[in-house]
This record gives structure tokens, sequence and C-alpha cells, in this order.
């Protein structure tokens, strides 16, 4: 078995598994091993099943020797965001709220990739309830960065993103409600795109903003990427969110489209305030790399981008309120075991305080204030009205250009514990990414060059539902570049 199994893309292994080159149980515990021998290092697992992932590689061997495949991911471990629901598999938010529940049914997007074949491999960890930008916010452990194991690998999908780059993984799912897929897949210098919200669906995603999550794919290349983001998206009757729309071919669609000169847009207010961080560099040179193709280069205005944070964590912060008032340790979450049992407020009060960490109760204190009599309109209402203005700025936007050019992330991963006593800070590292979330549309990070020897994502942020132009634009950078081979040494 090659050591450098674990680092071939899923299109790679895809192939060797049609050649018979290779069998999914060897692909499998290939896998298993470089986990055990990698995890202690980056902890990006909060469990894993390896007798489960072995039998769905089993079935998948035995599909294949009768000639009966279900297609290209048939086979390929994928690991799972610890947010969306596995039948029969642990489901914990990496929450003590959720720590001992076992999900009885399956997300949209598992049951999905279940019918393609696909190896559902383990559960990964993640900032509580998806609430953070480094998943330091766990309750069960924190992840490390591969490249540099003292910091952070970006959250809250950073469990996911460390397992790719650390090769524990081939393809992963994340959840992206302000760039929890982007921000993670930039510092650890692997791709993930957060799609169109209602094309892939939520059913099955423990509810954290829900006009605002999105379930994405996060993988080592733009086709690994756009053959997951196939393999989930679709209408979906259980999300009343979730919209009717003809999905292209997307890998069909990067070949046709990759002598193609786009025009693209630079966000003057983007740009004016990342000019001295130390990310710029490579995020400059990626934008003369389009330049040198022939593509247009225009700049763009998004005038109401300043309000985007303040926006954001306005609504995110209502909708989780709401959603996370189900956690009451009434019916199955977390019971305080000892509580003074006057009424039963008393039981929700002490099982929510133990029960949940310090990030989401700041977060579910500040969505009740904002939703509260007297404040609804001062501040809830206004930030709707606000969102609706900086969906209009992307409209307005995309009338000029194609696809717009940011970076991913103020900075490079920054050192563990850095930010942790200081909130307004962390919320700031999204700063470039949760705009797409407020508007609907899609964006997604790719590498681009390092800073520091740490990884730099460039963002491409492109029209609704234009996914297949979006991956085009990432490919055209990929395919000239060989960053995508480039690894952490563990």
């Amino acid at each position: 078995m090659s050591e450098e199994l674990h680092y071939k893309s899923a299109s790679e292994l895809s192939q060797m598994l049609a050649n018979k080159e290779l069998s999914s149980v060897e692909l499998t515990k290939a896998t298993i091993a470089r986990v055990k021998a990698v995890e202690e290092k980056v902890g990006a697992f909060n469990s894993f099943d390896e007798s489960d992932a072995l039998a769905q590689a089993e079935a998948s061997d035995a599909r294949r020797s009768a000639g009966k495949s279900f297609g290209p991911l048939d086979g390929i471990p994928v690991g799972i965001k610890d947010n969306l629901a596995v039948n029969g598999q642990p489901l914990t938010c990496s929450s003590k709220m959720l720590e001992n529940f076992v999900s009885p049914y399956d997300a949209t997007c598992i049951e999905k990739l279940k019918s393609q074949g696909a190896v559902l491999w383990g559960r990964l960890n993640l900032d509580e309830y998806a609430m953070g930008s480094s998943t330091e916010n766990s309750a069960f452990k924190t992840t490390s960065n591969p490249w540099d194991l003292e910091r952070i690998p970006g959250g809250s999908s950073g469990g996911s993103a460390a397992a790719i780059a650390a090769g524990q993984a081939v393809l992963a799912l994340g959840s992206d409600t302000g760039g929890s897929i982007r921000q993670p897949a930039s510092h650890c210098g692997i791709v993930g795109v957060k799609p169109t919200y209602g094309s892939v669906s939520r059913y099955g995603l423990a509810a954290f903003a829900s006009s605002l999550d999105q379930v994405g794919p996060m993988a080592r290349s733009v086709k690994d990427a756009a053959m997951l983001l196939q393999a989930i998206s679709g209408h979906d009757e259980r999300d009343s969110t979730s919209y009717r729309f003809e999905q292209p071919d997307l890998l069909a669609a990067i070949e046709s489209n990759s002598g193609r000169k786009w025009t693209l847009g630079l966000p003057k207010e983007y740009f004016a305030n990342a000019e001295n961080t130390p990310a710029m560099e490579p995020i400059l040179k990626a934008i003369d790399f389009y330049r040198s193709l022939g593509c247009e280069i225009k700049e763009v205005s998004l005038p109401h981008t300043d309000y985007a944070v303040a926006t954001y964590y306005i609504v995110a912060t209502a909708e989780a309120s709401s959603n996370l008032a189900r956690y009451d340790g009434i019916r199955y979450t977390h019971r305080a075991e000892k509580f003074d049992a006057k009424d039963s407020v008393d039981i929700y009060c002490q099982s929510r305080a133990e029960g949940f960490g310090e990030e989401v109760k700041r977060r579910i204190i500040l969505g009740t204030y904002v939703l509260s009599s007297g404040y609804y309109d001062a501040y809830y209402l206004k930030a709707q009205k606000v969102r609706t203005l900086i969906r209009r700025d992307f409209e307005n936007a995309f009338k000029e250009v194609d696809a717009l050019l940011t970076p991913t992330s103020p900075s490079p991963a920054f050192k563990k514990g850095e930010k942790a006593s200081d909130p307004l800070s962390m919320y700031l590292s999204d700063i470039y990414t949760i705009s797409a979330n407020l508007a609907g549309i899609p964006g997604m990070s790719l590498p681009c060059g390092y800073s520091d020897g740490l990884p730099v994502g460039l963002q491409i942020l492109g029209k609704p539902f234009k996914e297949d132009e979006m991956l085009s634009i990432a490919n055209q950078f990929e395919a000239a570049h060989d960053f995508k081979d480039q690894h952490p040494s563990l």
C-alpha cells in the first residue's frame, strides 16, 4: 500500500477503484490506519466506527464485483461534520447537551451519499453548535491545524478541514453559517464550497441560524469538491427552503469553461481593509494570474459591507436563540443530575446552564435580547432591512462581473488561545465570508499561496445557482498551480 494513498484525490481513487487497482476495503483500512497514526496530534474526530466503515466498504466492493457500482463516489470514505444526522451514529454538535445522543434518522445529504455508495467515515469535531471560528469552542477537544499544531484549524468546520489536510478523510461535509466551511478551508490549505442557499437540503442538519446555514463539500481539489457537491445538491420536499432547480453537470461544466475569459470583480471595500494584512500578497498574485489569462479585472463596490458583521450577529444570534430553545433537558438532551425541582423552569435553567458552553450561552443571550419586546424594531427588524441592502449590493455587482475575488480570511491561522478572551476579534475572522450567507450566494475558498509558511485562501463569490461558473474559475487557477499537491508534515 502506497504511503501517499491518503493524499490522493477522490478522482484518482475513484479511477483506481474502477480499474480494480484498489478495493474500498483496502482504501478504508488505509484511511483508518492514517487516522490512528496522526489523530493524537490533530484531534479532528469526535468519534469513528471502524466496523461500520469496513462493512460499508465491503458492500461497495461486492457491488463493484457484481458490476453494479453506484458511481464515482462508490467506496470513497467521506468524513461527516458532527452536526449532521447519520442513522445509528452519534450526533453531538460537540456539545455536552447532546453528548450521548444517537441519531434515529439520516439527513438528506447523508441519504444521497449512501445511495451513491460513499463510505461514511467518522464524526468530525466543530465549534459547539457550529458557533465559532477556531474549533476551540468544542466541549470535547481542540482540533489542531495540521500545518502548525500550535495553531487553530479555523471553524466551525475545523475538524472536517483538518481531517482532509492531514489525510484522514478523502472528502468531508461541513456546514457554513457565516464562513464555517470557507475560513477553515483557507487556514488548512484545502478547497471548501458554500453552495447557494436552498440548493442543498438542510434536513438533518442541526440548526444554528436557519436562514444562513448551508451544507457544503470540503476536498483537496476543485474537481473533488464539484463531485461531492453534485452528489448532495437538489430539491428536497422535507426542507421548505429547498429550491427547485436543475443542477448542471459540474465536472462537464468545468471542462467546457476551461478556456473562458471571465470578467472578475474586486470589491473595493474588501481590499481597502485588507491592504496591510499578511495574507494579501498571495491574493494579489492570484488576481494577476487571472489578468494574465486575459480575464477582465474590474473594481466594484459593495457599499453596505461595513454593516455586514453587525447585521450577521443580530440575525444569527436571534435565530440561534429560537432554534436552541428546543434543548431543554426534558425530552432527549442533557438533564442536570441535581436541581431544585420547584417547577419545570428549574429543570430547564440548570440543565441548559450545565449543557451549553460559554459561546453558545453568549449567543443565546444576545439573540434573546435583540428579539425582546422594545428592542425588536431597533435591532432585528433593522438588521433584516440592512440584509436586503447587502443582497442588492451583490445583485448590482453581478450585473457587471461574472464573479468576485476576495481574501477568504484577514490572516492565516492564528495561535490557539490568541483570541479566546476577545469574542469581537474572533467574530471579525469571518469579516470577508459572512456577506455571502446574508445574501444567499455561493462562495468558495481555494489555496492560493502561503504567508509565513501557513496556507492562504482565495475566496470566489458567484452568482446564485452558478456554482458551475464559480468552480470553473477556481479550476483555472488550480490547474496552473500545485498547491493541492502540497501537504503538511505530520
